[in-house]
């Protein structure tokens, strides 16, 4: 009888330390579910709503299937209103609508056509009603598949295309085996409209979520993210104490999480705007949408955001100027950072409350921020020109020549000759003056020390940061000018005096656009 394997104590101790860690975590499992989703629901309570929605939908298409009544009206059919819900539904009334009658149409067409190829195929014997069925089905799918490539076809009815070229082949495919194909077509017609029908009526008249709103409001949200972008860079760059690059944690930086809302809504904006060319006239007015000038103005948004992004660039260069330099201009640049921020705030509020922006939004307040960082730019002369050294080149040729010599101590392996007596060795690889290993350590730091031994390598950095301030300014008077034109468009109410400019740069719940997801089959 062989004894047992006794298993050491640690190991035993080990296994019970990480049992107790993974029932620790099972046990923080579901308190962890529970906080997401409340999260998620508090952050835009429409979900929730939309939540119900689909499910009191669902629960009305399947009485079809429930009720007996109902049942031998439509019979098997029923199941086709149950997919249209769940297809068709979205969680916006554009979007809705956009998928509920491109899915009505495609069906009601390939039904058509389908029952118009029937009645040719039936005049000749089975035949030939099998070769003009494969050969009708290969046409058709080739053309249409051809037809979804052109871009308008893509953007607009690319999903009605799709649903038509399917309910085609099905109906043709099934006409073969059945012989009432219009019963079958009719049937299929019916459960999709009322399938349709009833998410039409969820989205357009019960607590309805429109595509336009959703693109007015990120809109407005953007523009705020700017102008806090703007100020945090400003504030942050002219800061007493000096800030520590960390270029690998952008992600976390609410700077870049400002300004990336904006550079990235391209794609969300034109998916908006497609779904807002949907809806009706929903408004007191009655007033048609101006979904394109939305458009417009966020590529216009976009291209504000890249010098923002520049702006934060300075944040992270490897030449700084002096914290003493910056102290100098700090006042000034906050001044002009924010007359900017508060044109910004001006126009966030402006289309918010749908009212025009302020015929003062440039004036003098904005031109004096502008003369005064002038002045003081002018009062620095020096900071500009340096002083004109002789000795600043001898300096920094003696203090390559330390640099690569301790390099050079540092990697001595870099310099053993190769084990192939045939290969040349480092000292014979000669070129102009110099060996391959002291130019690898050479290069970068001799282009380092060039620039700062530089007159005005002091300044350089900071004039950079000053130059692209004032492109911020006048980038913003483009942003003006179609915020003006959107008004008009949107015919905004007039602005009036007794209105209130405010700048309001709290922390804000960033609105989350809740955009469907791309079907591919039924």
């Amino acid at each position: 009888m062989q004894p047992r394997m006794r298993i050491p104590d640690t190991m035993m101790t080990d296994f019970n330390k990480k049992s107790q860690i993974s029932m620790e975590k099972m046990m923080r499992y579901p308190g962890y579910i529970c906080r997401k989703t409340w999260k998620l629901g508090r952050d835009d309570p429409r979900r929730l709503i939309h939540a119900f929605k689909v499910g009191l939908s669902l629960t009305l298409v399947s009485l079809l299937y429930l009720m007996e009544p109902l049942f031998k009206g439509v019979g098997q059919n029923a199941i086709w209103a149950v997919m249209t819900v769940v297809v068709v539904l979205e969680f916006t009334a554009g979007a809705t609508i956009c998928k509920g009658l491109n899915r009505g149409f495609g069906t009601l067409l390939a039904a058509c056509l389908a029952f118009l190829f029937e009645i040719i195929a039936r005049e000749y014997g089975k035949v030939f009603r099998a070769v003009f069925i494969g050969a009708s089905i290969f046409i058709i799918g080739a053309s249409t598949t051809f037809l979804r490539f052109f871009p308008k076809i893509k953007k607009n009815y690319d999903y009605g295309v799709l649903i038509f070229l399917l309910t085609f082949n099905l109906i043709t495919v099934s006409s073969y085996r059945v012989d009432d194909i219009l019963k079958l077509a009719k049937g299929r017609i019916y459960t999709i409209a009322i399938g349709s029908g009833v998410c039409f009526l969820m989205s357009l008249f019960i607590f309805p979520n429109w595509s336009g709103e959703d693109l007015h409001n990120s809109t407005v949200t953007k523009i705020e993210g700017l102008a806090k972008a703007i100020e945090a860079c400003v504030e942050k760059y002219l800061t007493d104490e000096e800030s520590e690059m960390e270029i690998d944690n952008t992600s976390d930086d609410p700077i870049y999480k400002n300004y990336k809302a904006v550079l990235d809504s391209k794609s969300t904006d034109e998916t908006l705007a497609h779904h807002a060319s949907w809806e009706p006239r929903h408004s007191w007015h009655c007033h048609k949408f101006p979904y394109q000038q939305y458009v417009k103005l966020g590529g216009v948004l976009r291209h504000f955001g890249y010098g923002v992004v520049a702006l934060h660039g300075c944040l992270q260069t490897e030449i700084r100027t002096p914290r003493s330099v910056r102290l100098l201009f700090k006042d000034p640049c906050i001044h002009l950072a924010s007359e900017v921020t508060t044109a910004l705030m001006e126009l966030a509020n402006s289309i918010r409350n749908r009212r025009h922006s302020s015929p003062e939004i440039l004036t003098e307040r904005l031109q004096q921020a502008l003369q005064d960082l002038n002045t003081a730019l002018k009062s620095q002369p020096r900071l500009f020109l340096g002083p004109n050294s002789p000795n600043n080149t001898s300096k920094m040729l003696a203090y390559v020549a330390a640099t690569a010599r301790q390099k050079l101590e540092r990697h001595p392996s870099s310099l053993k000759p190769d084990s192939n007596p045939n290969t040349p060795t480092l000292f014979d690889r000669k070129s102009k003056g110099g060996t391959e290993a002291e130019k690898r350590v050479l290069r970068p730091t001799l282009s380092k020390l060039t620039i700062t031994s530089l007159e005005f390598s002091e300044a350089l950095p900071f004039a950079a940061f000053v130059a692209l301030l004032v492109e911020l300014v006048a980038r913003l008077d483009r942003v003006i000018e179609e915020v003006d034109e959107l008004g008009r468009v949107a015919c905004f109410k007039e602005f009036k005096h007794c209105d209130e400019v405010t700048m309001d740069v709290e922390k804000r719940t960033p609105t989350e656009i809740n955009l469907p997801n791309p079907v591919g089959g039924e």
